[in-house]
């Protein structure tokens, strides 16, 4: 598929996504899921691929508030509602996914941002579900994720009110990791990835299983699937690698195997 609303570039272990987000025509937004859908498969496949970085190529914006109908379609009457997703490709990677969030990241642009593990902003984005302002709830996440990022209390507020943020507060809530200045962000989100990216890439993957699917279970289920999933890595070869590398005290070569 040739890409028109993404571009994808990746560097050794390093993939980049980067998303028109000015899109608020619903013909663009049904590409740019599609395309998104598309890089993800491909990333999937793409054992070379360690960590990826997502990013907004338009400086104006990075929210998807605009005209917020227009992010349902309605088909036919056998088909019902179609919803336009753009986190559902991004949640099922099982690769470390960095959001580099150079500007505003409001309603559906917020719960993109949700989809992925770590999210770097710039100091002067801003933050908020505004679905409410719409008479509209989240569709793409936001109701489950926010809730268990920043607590039950404060997701509740930041929907049921559609209140916006700065990114200062987003820090001290924990809906960011880190707040930086827009011009030393992509340096900062690349530095991250390739720090990630030199570990193992299959204890990396095995850490997202382990807490994801661990904040669905009891504690004690939780611990087993740690202790199994930590067993695994005991079968690898970079687990050998990395215990080599140690005792000859030089940077492990992991290869994901």
């Amino acid at each position: 598929m040739p890409y028109q609303m993404v571009t994808y570039q990746k560097s050794d272990f390093l993939g980049i996504i980067n998303i028109d987000v000015s899109v608020n025509d619903q013909m663009k937004m049904l590409r740019l899921s599609d395309e998104l859908a598309e890089i993800c498969t491909e990333i999937t496949w793409d054992k070379g691929t360690r960590v990826v970085i997502i990013a907004g190529v338009n400086e104006k914006s990075s929210s998807v508030e605009i005209d917020l109908m227009n992010r349902v379609s309605w088909t036919n009457e056998k088909d019902g509602i179609k919803f336009l997703t753009l986190s559902g490709s991004i949640v099922k990677l099982d690769k470390p996914i960095i959001a580099a969030i150079n500007a505003d990241a409001i309603a559906q642009g917020l719960e993109l941002a949700l989809a992925c593990d770590i999210r770097i902003a710039s100091e002067t984005s801003c933050f908020g579900m505004s679905h409410i302002k719409s008479g509209l709830i989240p569709w793409d996440g936001g109701t489950q994720r926010l809730s268990r990022l920043v607590g039950k209390g404060k997701a509740l507020e930041m929907i049921l009110t559609g209140e916006i943020i700065d990114a200062q507060e987003a820090l001290r809530i924990g809906l960011v990791n880190k707040v930086v200045s827009k011009k030393e962000l992509m340096d900062v989100a690349v530095k991250v990835a390739q720090e990630m990216a030199s570990k193992g890439s299959i204890a990396l993957r095995y850490i997202k299983e382990a807490i994801y699917k661990g904040m669905d279970m009891s504690l004690e289920q939780g611990l087993r699937l740690e202790a199994d999933l930590y067993l695994l890595i005991h079968t690898s070869k970079d687990r050998t690698e990395g215990i080599q590398a140690f005792r000859e005290k030089r940077a492990p070569q992991f290869e994901g195997k």
